[in-house]
């Protein structure tokens, strides 16, 4: 397990809506990077990662947003459970890439950095 310790510090410093777009551009990450088969262990990587950047913002959102956040999470340890099975299935990749997509646009608008 990779000690995301000095991520979380880094991570910390932001505001919140910056931590959301950080959020984001990582589930456009796992979309972008599901497309080839050899990136399943960076793959994984981001959505590890993308699991700790939840818990380490939700706290500090509208309980909306918190919720969503939290259906988010739960989303992205399903696909951990299964990983090796989602990557080997072209369909279940595409799957992932497309949902992977349309969080990274929702949390986008969550974060209220678009304007």
């Amino acid at each position: 397990m990779k000690d995301y310790s000095q991520t979380q510090a880094r991570y910390l410093r932001f505001p919140v809506p910056a931590r959301l777009g950080n959020l984001a551009s990582n589930l456009a990450r796992i979309a972008d990077f599901s497309a080839m088969m050899d990136n399943a262990a960076q793959v994984a990587g981001v959505v590890d990662e993308s699991k700790y950047f939840i818990e380490w913002t939700a706290g500090e959102t509208e309980i909306e947003t918190a919720a969503q956040l939290a259906e988010l999470q739960r989303q992205l340890a399903l696909w951990q459970l299964n990983w090796r099975q989602i990557w080997d299935d072209p369909t279940q990749r595409a799957q992932v890439a497309q949902e992977s997509r349309a969080w990274s646009e929702r949390v986008l608008q969550m974060s209220g950095l678009l304007g």
